[in-house]
């Protein structure tokens, strides 16, 4: 796209998207909720469906001229239904959040008890955490892991915990896990307690689709909840997934629930995106991702780095920098930007320092890996990452590996830029 019409009307506005491209094409995308879209989701999130508002679903809706919308959205749903396995989909969730939230008014009472990962050990903000306005409507109790060095989930404390609070739903899921799920585990634990049981799979989503990792659906879960960026490398945004039985509920809680109009050239992209993922290529893509992981985790283990839970088995690495280099998260995201290498600060299990200075950093593979990147790539970019956690105040090592990094990151072009 050349954008001669953005630059003609709002020269702001294109200087800093000119400024943006370049950082994309020259810097190297570490966040493991970032990812890059093809060109094609690009032109879809571009197109005219933006101009169109169409409240309610394919076939019921509220507003005349729905031929080519009802096209899209009925596409979207049937592509998600067959990547996931999934009786019912709703496309329509702005993003994971609103996802997650529309799932808790389509189930729950007030003040219902809801079971699920402490944020500390990877949890996400809307599985509980106390700044959230949901958890001043739903009571919210937690579980952990029990090994922080192998990441292994306390199911023991957690069934405790269900038998004593009773929740009515035992949600999995993570933002900031290495490790897969035994969701066998969390379904049986339900069913003794009779919750319902809920995925967050918006981390994971593209590594599932990949066939990669394990699919919950397999193992009677009710309801799965999603971003479709990240691992399943579309348009920021999410959606619902689950049992025919739940479809009303589902439904409704979203629109008119929580939602107006769904915007419509997401779901036009998100269209997109499922048929993307559901192509053969798209399994090698998630096995490169998973690859490239455990490459650079053994890489920063050999440099005798902390990662929490000791590796990992999806996307993502958590690294306790405090102990790897007697640095916190903020000054080491700080001095990988200087070098083009994007990542961010976290918090690792239980840390005494707080989300703004933590002790930590998260890094993932998607990104890097739909730049084209493997095994091979992933040893310089660990042996970078490394020498700037060793010395991140050194400007002159700084000055030198942001041209390393650049023009690294040249021989991988970003999909929609070339």
């Amino acid at each position: 796209m050349t954008y001669e019409h953005l630059k003609q009307t709002d020269p702001d506005v294109y200087l800093a998207l000119m400024g943006e491209q370049k950082r994309q094409k020259e810097g190297m995308e570490l966040i493991a909720s970032e990812n890059y879209v093809s060109a094609a989701v690009i032109e879809a999130l571009g197109s005219e469906f933006t101009n169109k508002y169409s409240e309610g679903y394919p076939g019921k809706r509220y507003y005349g001229g729905q031929e080519y919308t009802d096209i899209i959205e009925s596409l979207a749903i049937e592509r998600a239904k067959k990547l996931f396995h999934a009786d019912h989909a709703n496309v329509q969730p702005l993003s994971g959040a609103p996802a997650n939230v529309a799932v808790y008014s389509a189930l729950l009472e007030p003040g219902d008890t809801i079971l699920g990962m402490d944020l500390s050990h990877g949890g996400h903000l809307t599985h509980g955490h106390p700044v959230t306005y949901m958890a001043h409507i739903y009571r919210f109790v937690r579980y952990k892991m029990k090994n922080v060095d192998t990441g292994e989930i306390d199911f023991d404390e957690l069934r405790q915990v269900a038998l004593k609070e009773k929740p009515k739903l035992i949600l999995a899921g993570f933002s900031a896990y290495p490790r897969d799920l035994d969701y066998a585990k969390f379904k049986a634990i339900a069913d003794e307690v009779g919750a319902l049981t809920m995925m967050d799979m918006a981390h994971i989503a593209g590594l599932i689709a990949g066939k990669q990792l394990k699919n919950p659906f397999d193992f009677g879960f009710d309801v799965v909840t999603s971003t479709t960026h990240k691992s399943l490398r579309g348009p920021r945004g999410g959606m619902i997934l689950c049992t025919e039985a739940l479809k009303p509920k589902i439904d409704k809680a979203i629109f008119p629930g929580l939602q107006g109009g769904p915007h419509m050239n997401n779901i036009a992209a998100k269209a997109v995106t499922f048929k993307e993922a559901l192509e053969p290529e798209f399994e090698v893509y998630a096995a490169q991702v998973i690859k490239n992981a455990k490459k650079l985790a053994d890489e920063f283990l050999k440099a005798g780095c902390r990662l929490i839970t000791g590796g990992t088995d999806n996307h993502l690495l958590m690294m306790d920098t405090m102990t790897s280099f007697n640095q916190t998260g903020q000054v080491i995201e700080t001095a990988l930007d200087h070098i083009g290498i994007t990542l961010n600060k976290n918090m690792i299990a239980d840390d005494p320092r707080s989300p703004m200075d933590p002790s930590g950093i998260r890094l993932g593979t998607p990104a890097i890996t739909t730049r084209g990147m493997k095994e091979e790539d992933m040893v310089r970019v660990a042996d970078w990452m490394v020498q700037v956690g060793k010395d991140p105040l050194n400007e002159t090592l700084l000055k030198k590996l942001k041209e390393e990094v650049t023009q690294f990151c040249s021989q991988f072009p970003v999909p929609s830029l070339g």
